[in-house]
C-alpha cells in the first residue's frame, strides 16, 4: 500500500507547490498540459456585480478575459488604478472593489474587448 502523497510535508524553500505533479508553482508542468475551453458565450466579456459571501459589499466581477494569469493581474491592476479602488484575481475573474460596471465596460470596450454588462 504505496501513499500517493510522497512529497515534502512541510517546507517554505520552495514556495506554493502545485497539488497534481508535486513541483513548484512556477515549474508546474501539469498546467501547461490544461487548456481552457471556451463556454457559452466565447469571446465576450461580461462585467457583472456580485454581494456573494462579501458581507453585502457590492464588487464589480469581470469573466470571460483570454488572458493568462501574468496578464490578468498586470490589467487588474491598470483597471484598480482607472477605479480608484481595491481589487484582486481569483480563479481567472477580475474582483474591483464596488460598482464600476459602467466605467469597466467603457474601458476594456477602449482596449478592442467585446465587454457587455451583465445582471441588472
Amino acid at each position: 500500500m504505496g501513499s500517493k502523497n510522497t512529497g515534502i510535508v512541510y517546507s517554505t524553500e520552495s514556495g506554493r507547490m502545485c497539488p497534481d505533479c508535486g513541483r513548484p508553482k512556477d515549474k508546474c508542468v501539469c498546467s501547461q498540459k490544461r487548456k481552457r475551453t471556451p463556454g457559452a458565450g466565447a469571446g465576450v466579456v461580461r462585467v457583472s456585480r456580485g454581494t456573494k459571501g462579501r458581507k453585502g459589499k457590492s464588487v464589480s466581477l469581470i469573466k470571460g478575459l483570454p488572458l493568462n494569469e501574468i496578464e490578468l493581474k498586470f490589467l487588474t491592476k491598470e483597471l484598480k488604478v482607472k477605479c480608484g479602488s481595491g481589487g484582486t484575481v481569483k480563479d481567472g475573474i477580475i474582483e474591483i472593489q464596488g460598482d464600476h460596471r459602467d466605467k469597466l465596460v467603457e474601458e476594456l470596450a477602449s482596449r478592442g474587448y467585446n465587454a457587455r454588462r451583465a445582471g441588472g
